[in-house]
């Protein structure tokens, strides 16, 4: 092969992977020397020229002249006789120059140097990756979807593999070959010997930054300017915003007229909510913002604590609004104010509550001072919590979290029901008996709840006249509803009706059913019929009357 072949096709390959002029001039050169190195063991006595303008390239061996018979190294020194054949002027100290040809080398040799060239093609390449992308970090790029993998989806941008690992893709989102991805750049890996790894993400906060200023102009100007994002990609996200122009509301203008703004955003990370607050440097106000849509009504901070904590009062009827579903809301405003925030609803003056000192009895003190730290001063605070949450913020064990909840739920239960013995009025016990008649075989109802009178005490006249009116006017209607003529049954027919009777009563099985399953209520009712079916002694009077 000749050098301007060889050159040739070094030039062919570096323009494929984009190479300028003076480095290929610098690949070829180091190319050479390694054939000579790999044929002579050194390159020191030679020297390589380039032309790549002509695609031509020289070698050529300088050495020494030197006494005959007196030679060390025929890499380096060539002897005096050996000399004067190439030119007799030569002599002893002299230069001896003259051009290697290629082919030489052979055709081993040849090959050789280009795999030493796609070698050295590649590593450059791996370099030039390496840094274009390293300044790329935080930068949108955008590529095509060429392979989806089980942990990983591949992207190629540039003619680059990038990568986009599982656990920096938005939950939501689906790919599939030829669909062109936004992502950006997080970080650039680079392993011995092998090629640099790209990876992108879609769920850093830093790409929700950089697709907010391709919609916002005010944010690319800095007019408007991002505070901090929180996000969980897929599902919610804050951004808090700040306007360094007093005439520019900043949350409009992420917003947009009718959400158009926003909603392009909303799109490309597969519908993700996001809330736009104006950010605040006194931190309570941050706080209250942060927890938005609730509207707090108290904040209180406690730096001392580590992490710092804050405590929230809201309303009851916000409290779900405030922590949000599955306690994302709670969560971003926690990450948003730096704070770990704690909810608790109002409480009303007229609601009671117990003082958590005063579980003191049944619980260490340092479990009373953790639950006082995350501001559980009540018994009621802390049944708003679940176990989990309980041992997640006081870091109390699972057992020991557990035992508390049930303390106090049994202190409020027995509470309640000492309560609701006050509240109940003290009524009397009504026992109903029946004692029979004497000389009339009745029965007469009686109960502790009426006062009976003693047989010897004297009745009150007034209630004896009432008596009387009264069974005077059951007389009379009794008489109206009477006919006018009675007759008055034989002793005969009398006597044969009772036997009739009699073997009826007798005929008739008693069964279990027929049996009242209260004797006291049966008794009762016997009374009162019987006190129904006796006749009055108007009726009785009326009756001999007539006869």
């Amino acid at each position: 092969m000749q050098s301007t072949d060889l050159v040739s096709s070094f030039a062919e390959i570096a323009r494929e992977k984009d190479i300028d002029r003076d480095t290929l001039q610098l690949i070829v050169e180091d190319v050479i020397r390694a054939m000579v190195r790999k044929r002579y063991g050194a390159d020191d006595a030679f020297e390589i020229i380039l032309n790549p303008d002509h695609g031509d390239v020289q070698v050529i061996h300088i050495r020494e002249v030197v006494e005959d018979y007196d030679m060390e190294d025929p890499v380096s020194q060539i002897e005096l006789r050996d000399a004067v054949e190439i030119d007799e002027d030569f002599e002893i100290g002299d230069e001896v120059a003259n051009t290697v040809d290629i082919t030489e080398f052979g055709r081993r040799a040849v090959m050789t140097a280009r795999q030493t060239f796609r070698q050295k093609i590649r590593d450059i390449e791996k370099e030039n990756i390496y840094y274009e992308y390293s300044e790329l970090i935080g930068e949108i790029v955008v590529g095509e979807v060429y392979q989806t993998r089980r942990r990983e989806v591949l992207v190629i941008h540039n003619k680059v593999e990038l990568v986009l690992p599982r656990g920096e893709q938005i939950p939501r989102d689906r790919y599939r070959k030829g669909d062109m991805l936004r992502a950006i750049v997080k970080d650039v890996k680079r392993d011995a010997g092998s090629r640099p790894q790209v990876i992108i993400s879609r769920s850093e906060p830093i790409f929700m930054a950089r697709l907010f200023e391709l919609e916002v102009p005010e944010i690319e100007e800095g007019v408007v300017e991002i505070k901090k994002i929180v996000r969980e990609p897929g599902d919610r996200a804050k951004v808090a915003v700040v306007s360094h122009d007093e005439r520019i509301d900043p949350v409009g203008a992420c917003v947009g007229l009718k959400g158009n703004r926003i909603h392009a955003i909303v799109r490309e990370l597969s519908n993700e909510n996001i809330d736009v607050m104006l950010w605040s440097d006194d931190d309570h106000q941050l706080i209250k913002r942060a927890l938005s849509p609730a509207n707090p009504i108290s904040v209180s901070i406690n730096e001392e604590l580590e992490p710092p904590r804050a405590k929230v009062i809201v309303k009851a009827d916000e409290v779900s609004q405030a922590i949000g579903r599955g306690g994302i809301n709670i969560r971003l405003a926690s990450r948003m104010a730096g704070y770990e925030i704690d909810v608790y609803r109002e409480i009303p003056a007229d609601e009671e509550d117990i003082e958590i000192v005063e579980f003191g009895d049944e619980f260490s003190e340092e479990t009373i001072q953790r639950l006082r730290d995350i501001g559980c001063d009540t018994a009621k605070a802390v049944l708003e919590l679940s176990v989990d949450e309980l041992v997640r913020r006081s870091g109390l064990d699972r057992d020991v979290a557990k035992k508390l909840i049930h303390a106090i739920k049994v202190e409020f239960d027995q509470e309640e029901a000492r309560e609701e013995e006050e509240e109940a009025p003290d009524e009397p016990d009504v026992i109903l008996t029946t004692l029979p008649e004497e000389g009339t075989g009745a029965s007469v109802l009686t109960g502790a709840a009426f006062p009976q009178l003693d047989d010897e005490a004297e009745a009150d006249p007034a209630d004896e006249a009432d008596v009387a009116a009264v069974s005077e006017t059951n007389g009379a209607e009794d008489d109206a509803s009477e006919p006018a003529i009675a007759t008055e049954p034989s002793d005969e027919d009398a006597l044969a009706d009772t036997e009739e009777t009699d073997a009826t009563e007798a005929d008739e099985p008693t069964t279990d059913e027929d049996e009242d399953p209260v004797p006291e209520q049966a008794a009762a009712s016997a009374a009162v019929e019987s006190l129904d079916a006796a006749p009055s002694d108007s009726e009785s009077a009326e009756e001999e009357k007539t006869a």
